[in-house]
């Protein structure tokens, strides 16, 4: 799971919950968007937070940003149903939340939710002016990442949240250890990972081990894209994500001193490869649709 390095908002920046006509998600949202919109969405056990570093290097290079709780993720919430997090589920809801921003929107996906932005792209890509997949690969999670995965979805059939988190804090290898990690921070994932719907761990965990090679179909979408992922990656191997990036003929960037949270990690360097990107690519500068309000209460 992503480690945010802190959690106080910057300046300007607002929690709130977005209305969309699929429902309110909590998001964190800062910035103006003098450059675009950005909808920054988290990955398997993770959250809008994850995001929390970018916010306000992204604002200062005339972005609005806007991070978003996905359903059955820490603030959203979500029904205690399996069918409510297939993933056309979560990929519809991606479009409603693009909407209700309004605009043509850069949507980043990490991890997880780079396969959900993937799955509403390839859904409808009207709304989005660019696709950036985050720390995201091909197709299923690599294979050293599957026992550690169905334990987890496993345990979850028998053992409630609490259970679940201590024993994978248990299991979680030396070089994982909080030691240096602020308490708050410590706290905030404990109590995250208890927040989430358990269904929704469950379902999202299941694609991860099943996630078809979907490149190609992706690569036939014409919309500017972006691989950008640490240095080293767990989940997917560098490597397997430079040929990605080769089959979609899309920008690559690779964020020195950074694995698989290069947002939390190295934000600074991975918003100005962001911010870059987004800066190139066609009508950047229609952030919000003329006439379209964007939706920002307050």
């Amino acid at each position: 799971m992503s480690k945010p390095p802190f959690l106080t908002l910057p300046p300007g920046a607002r929690a709130y919950r977005l209305a969309t006509s699929r429902g309110d998600f909590a998001v964190h949202d800062a910035g103006e968007p003098r450059a675009g919109t950005a909808l920054l969405v988290p990955g398997f056990t993770g959250s809008k937070e994850d995001f929390i570093a970018l916010l306000a290097p992204l604002a200062r290079r005339g972005f609005r940003v806007v991070a978003v709780d996905g359903r059955g993720q820490h603030e959203t919430g979500g029904p205690r149903d399996e069918a409510a997090y297939a993933q056309e589920e979560l990929a519809r809801d991606l479009l409603a939340q693009a909407a209700a921003l309004g605009g043509r929107i850069h949507l980043v996906g990490h991890s997880m939710g780079g396969l959900v932005a993937r799955a509403a792209v390839l859904e409808d890509a009207s709304p989005f002016a660019s696709l950036t997949i985050m720390s995201s690969g091909p197709a299923a999670i690599a294979p050293a990442q599957h026992v550690r995965t169905r334990r987890l979805i496993e345990a979850l059939a028998v053992l409630d949240m609490e259970t679940v988190w201590r024993a994978m804090r248990e299991l979680d290898p030396p070089e994982a250890d909080d030691e240096g990690t602020p308490p708050a921070v410590r706290e905030f994932l404990h109590r995250r990972w208890l927040a989430n719907v358990p269904e929704q761990v469950v379902v999202t965990g299941r694609r991860l081990l099943i996630e078809p090679d979907r490149v190609d179909a992706l690569a036939a979408v014409p919309l500017p894209k972006h691989v950008l992922s640490g240095e080293v990656d767990y989940a997917w191997p560098v490597p397997l994500m430079d040929e990605m990036a080769r089959r979609l003929e899309a920008r690559r960037t690779v964020v020195e001193g950074a694995e698989h949270s290069p947002g939390a990690e190295r934000p600074e360097e991975t918003a100005a490869a962001m911010a870059a990107f987004w800066h190139d690519c066609p009508g950047r500068a229609a952030g919000t649709a003329p006439g379209t309000p964007a939706n920002r209460p307050g």
